[in-house]
């Protein structure tokens, strides 16, 4: 028997000018086809509630909308206004970047194991070394603590934050790319079409569209398939692929239990033409 996993909110920081970007709203630019936005929302998909900081827009997930007064006034402003939304109750809080294309569902789960239990939170660093405030997880009330105590909010630079927390480092990996800059955008777009991650992305993005989580490995699927297309006939492994879908969304059976019984028949089916093709009796 689990522990159930721990309950946390979640603010996501969507405004900025994006000078670099050319004044371009950053938080609907596209990567993989999806807006920046969107895909950090995904990553949020096991908070409790999630409140975006930033000119309400539209989002695939429901979200509650708040803003810094007056708006423009940077990201230490703008995580205050987060935190002091009254829909942020949790003892815990996940504060992200929307600039951040690489972020999936298991960067906070990561973060939140990482927690040791007498820090105040738990931050990532990027590759040289540099704390990334806007990819970590933080106890709620010493971290509104931190910024009451702060001089000032308003265009202060977010490192001001942290020597009033007692926090716990973990190196991040891809998780600590953002896109500041065309360039960077561009460098996103080529990454995740890259031979070694193409196939999850998209399956990620699929599901987003579908709204579905189906929670299922999809090397069980891709097995299936192949041994659909090598011992049938290539063009029937897609229709395999959906027909396990319909039967797992019609039927409740599981997709996993589903697979398993179409590569099962694809090895009899293969077994009786080699049987054929040999003269041998079935």
């Amino acid at each position: 028997m689990t522990d159930d996993p721990p309950v946390f909110d979640a603010i996501v920081l969507a405004g900025g000018a994006a000078r670099r970007l050319g004044g371009a709203d950053k938080a609907a630019v596209t990567v993989g086809g999806r807006p920046l936005l969107d895909r950090v929302l995904d990553a949020c998909r096991d908070a409790r509630r999630t409140v975006v900081v930033g000119p309400p827009r539209p989002t695939r997930r429901p979200v509650h909308w708040v803003r810094e007064d007056p708006p423009g006034g940077g990201p230490l402003a703008a995580l205050a206004a987060g935190v002091g939304a009254a829909e942020v109750t949790a003892g815990l809080v996940a504060v992200l970047a929307t600039d951040l294309p690489f972020l999936t569902p298991a960067t906070p789960r990561a973060l939140l194991a990482a927690l040791p239990p007498r820090a105040d939170g738990v931050l990532e660093q990027d590759a040289d070394g540099r704390d990334q405030p806007l990819t970590a997880v933080y106890r709620t009330e010493p971290l509104r603590r931190a910024l009451a105590g702060l001089p000032a909010v308003h265009g202060a630079p977010l490192r001001t934050l942290l020597p009033a927390l007692t926090l716990h480092r973990r190196a991040g990996t891809t998780t600590t790319f953002d896109c500041d800059t065309w360039a960077e955008i561009a460098a996103a777009r080529v990454r995740i079409k890259e031979h070694g991650t193409v196939l999850d992305e998209w399956i990620a993005a699929v599901n987003a569209e579908l709204d579905i989580d189906p929670g299922l490995d999809r090397t069980v699927l891709l097995d299936a398939a192949r041994d659909v297309a090598h011992g049938v006939a290539r063009p029937a492994a897609p229709l395999t692929t959906f027909l396990i879908g319909y039967a797992a969304a019609q039927h409740q059976i599981a997709p996993a239990e589903a697979a398993r019984r179409v590569a099962a028949l694809a090895a009899r089916w293969a077994q009786e033409q080699e049987q054929q093709d040999e003269g041998r009796p079935a």
